[in-house]
């Protein structure tokens, strides 16, 4: 995400470097690049404008320190005014107190309102909470169906009134959960390609009949200053209590995240980071514009580790890699929790210096499925002793996972190669490296 605007922010700070001082000149010949870094972005105008104002008097006349190079003190100063206009902290959605909370989802169609009303019914239902899924959108042909799915895929309650309208459907919603003990009611609302009277004519009422705890607008951080716009809309008659970035782990421009705050005067309390269900973050300011300035976000990959990585599990297999008797068992369930933590190019940004040393580099996630492919059509023995696979056994396994026998080749080599590369290390160095998952 962000990938082109970290790029130009980059090239605007290399201008900086091997200066002396931080001069009026050459903060104002970078601030230039920065600002035309934001409006290609799509950030609003005003926005922009005010956040280079900002910048220039925090860095104009600044000594620089012994210890870092100019760039480095200008990119501090960037990164603080950022946090800033993404909202300094990160503010959580309302805790689930009462019988039941209500969370009412609005935003546009496409945005992906029921995607996240089951993202956050998934959440809810992990912190043992029993949340229930109300379609309130009998407009849009399949949207009811499409939710129900969504609350089938992860065992929890729908709910939804033939032949009633909108507002008497969330109504109803949250009678019912008052009668049958549920913890979290969210209205997954009706949305339209625009902003229109009958629309928040409609939403209003939902509001009034169910006062929810916590109005979430969804806003699609692909669309830039669209979103902040809408965001504006919404909030005028709504009052939103907070948004939601969407699709952050597609071309996102940025425009959406640096503005919409700054605008609406509404916190980002979440990111959606990824098709699937468990892909929502916390939505983190200070994490964000270390994301964005190119400088990695290890605190959310830690977190990430902690709740997807069975680090006894990697431990044991550190230990086998070291006595190279890691096998294609391990592999797949390497790759099993790998895949838990979302698309590996997103987890690759949370590393520091990983967007400038893999520039360029397309990840090729496809490959890896080849990979497991392969695996899967070993047999348990062949996994467990890949030594064995000949001649004839690699034309089976080939066959049976639609690779050609080179690629089973290359599998095979590639395997071995890492099996003795990390048998030949020394052991004290491999103890504070955590099993990790093995590069192909």
């Amino acid at each position: 995400m962000f990938g082109s605007l970290t790029d130009k922010l980059d090239s605007a700070f290399k201008k900086l470097r091997g200066k002396g001082i931080l001069s009026e000149k050459n903060i104002k010949d970078a601030m230039r690049e920065v600002r035309q870094a934001l409006l290609e972005a799509d950030v609003n105008y005003k926005v922009a404008k005010n956040f280079i104002k900002a910048v220039e008097e925090q860095a104009v006349g600044t000594e620089v320190l012994k210890a870092l190079d100019p760039s480095q003190q200008v990119i501090k100063v960037v990164h603080d005014e950022m946090v800033k206009l993404l909202g300094t902290k990160a503010v959580p959605v309302a805790p689930i107190t009462k019988t039941p909370s209500v969370y009412m989802i609005c935003g546009l169609q496409g945005s992906g309102k029921t995607t996240l009303s089951g993202k956050l019914a998934l959440d809810a239902k992990r912190k043992k909470k029993k949340p229930l899924l109300v379609a309130a959108d009998n407009n849009r042909p399949a949207a009811v169906k499409q939710l129900k799915v969504l609350a089938d895929s992860i065992q929890v309650e729908h709910f939804f009134l033939e032949g009633k309208t909108p507002p008497e459907i969330c109504y109803a919603a949250v009678k019912y959960a008052e009668k049958n003990f549920i913890d979290l009611v969210i209205l997954d609302t009706a949305g339209r390609l625009h902003v229109d009277d009958e629309l928040m004519a409609e939403l209003d009422e939902i509001k009034q009949k169910t006062k929810p705890d916590e109005i979430l607008l969804v806003a699609d951080a692909m669309t830039g200053q669209d979103a902040v716009n809408v965001a504006q809309s919404f909030n005028d008659l709504l009052h939103i209590t907070g948004v939601v970035l969407s699709k952050m782990d597609g071309d996102a421009r940025g425009g959406a995240a640096l503005s919409i705050r700054e605008v609406t005067g509404c916190p980002i309390k979440l990111a959606s980071t990824g098709e699937k269900l468990s892909d929502l973050e916390i939505f983190h300011p200070e994490r964000m514009a270390t994301r964005i300035l190119g400088m990695g976000d290890v605190l959310s990959l830690v977190e990430k580790v902690q709740e997807n990585i069975d680090i006894e599990q990697a431990t044991k297999m550190q230990e086998k890699l070291l006595k190279q008797k890691f096998d294609f068992e391990d592999f797949l369930t390497q790759m099993e929790q790998l895949k838990k933590m979302g698309p590996l190019e997103s987890i690759l940004g949370m590393i520091p210096g990983a967007n400038k040393a893999l520039k360029g580099v397309k990840i090729d996630e496809r490959g890896m499925e080849r990979m497991v492919a392969i695996i899967k059509s070993m047999t348990t023995y062949e996994r467990q002793n890949p030594k064995v696979i000949d001649g004839s056994r690699k034309k089976r396994i080939a066959a049976g996972s639609g690779n050609t026998v080179q690629s089973v080749n290359q599998l095979l080599k590639q395997f071995f190669q890492m099996q003795k590369m990390f048998g030949n290390f020394n052991k004290k160095k491999m103890r504070g490296i955590p099993g990790g998952m093995p590069r192909f």
